[in-house]
């Protein structure tokens, strides 16, 4: 089995069509398609379903994609480890995080290592925190700013980067904001929620809250960004349980301590592969993150 073969399977299951998973490899599609066959052949299954329209991946093929991405990524970072031994770091940073992270200022972290390694090419990508440990465990990202929960694979390195508690973000004129007082889960079963996606980091928190608590809640508005979160709240449609450093985004809102809810704390972590799979991009990075704290606020 060739490293280009498995190169050009990944390629192909990332577009799912050959004609431009060819221009982005820039090989013919004539030989991308030999190169396909004969890893089918070497492993006696098909790994793609062709249609004219589209290609999609067997069973087979998609057991095969999540070794071929870890494998790739393995070999990536050997050939940075060797240019780090010589003194030059380049390749490739693959970065991912949740929106308002809390703990680290990603761009201005980002910006301090593009300063000392102009030859790393940085990539980022934006997700929930469920998607992002999937990632890093896969091997299509170095490293990911995110919250971490019991559910993220095992072995996964997470570094602490900060923790605080959930607040309830209500309008100024909500009956709970004129009470002024704490709020518990049972005090909340009968609000309307505005939450982000079930994968995002505040919401698996929340969500794994009520359950505990034995109460059910209706999340009514869905969002997948922090603004579009607190412009609903703010115009009374609906309350949102979030990290507390979030108040401080919309100044108007009310913000109430939630209690009764166990452990549900918003821990924010650095998650990385094994120390044998993680990158030398990725060990600056972390460097520069312990040595430059101050980069770290919410």
């Amino acid at each position: 089995m060739e490293l280009r073969h498995l190169q050009h399977f990944v390629a192909v299951a990332e577009d799912q069509h050959f004609t431009r998973a060819a221009e982005r490899l820039m090989v013919s599609q004539s030989g991308l398609s030999a190169s396909i066959r004969a890893l089918e052949r070497e492993l006696q299954t098909p790994l793609f379903v062709r249609t004219t329209r589209r290609v999609t991946l067997t069973e087979a093929g998609r057991a095969l994609l999540a070794e071929a991405e870890r494998v790739l990524a393995q070999v990536r970072a050997a050939h940075e480890a060797v240019a780090a031994v010589q003194g030059v770091l380049r390749g490739t940073l693959a970065l991912g995080t949740e929106q308002c992270i809390a703990g680290v200022d990603t761009a201005r972290l980002l910006a301090g290592f593009r300063r000392r390694h102009p030859d790393v090419e940085i990539r980022l990508r934006q997700a929930g925190s469920g998607a992002l440990a999937e990632e890093v465990a896969a091997g299509r990202l170095d490293l990911a700013f995110a919250v971490r929960s019991p559910g993220d694979a095992e072995q996964l390195t997470a570094v602490p980067l900060t923790a605080e508690p959930m607040v309830l973000l209500c309008h100024p004129g909500h009956r709970l904001a004129v009470a002024g007082a704490a709020v518990t889960p049972e005090n909340l079963g009968e609000e309307v929620f505005v939450d982000f996606h079930p994968d995002w980091g505040p919401r698996r928190i929340t969500d794994a809250a009520f359950a505990a608590a034995g109460v059910r809640r209706t999340v009514a508005l869905e969002v997948n960004d922090v603004h579009s979160l607190l412009d609903l709240v703010e115009q009374n449609l609906g309350v949102a349980v979030v990290p507390r450093h979030f108040r401080h985004k919309r100044a108007a809102l009310a913000a109430l301590p939630v209690k009764g809810t166990g452990e549900a704390v918003y821990r924010t972590v650095a998650l990385l592969p094994p120390p044998s799979a993680t990158s030398p991009a990725a060990r600056a990075l972390m460097t520069l993150l312990e040595a430059e704290p101050s980069s770290g606020g919410a």
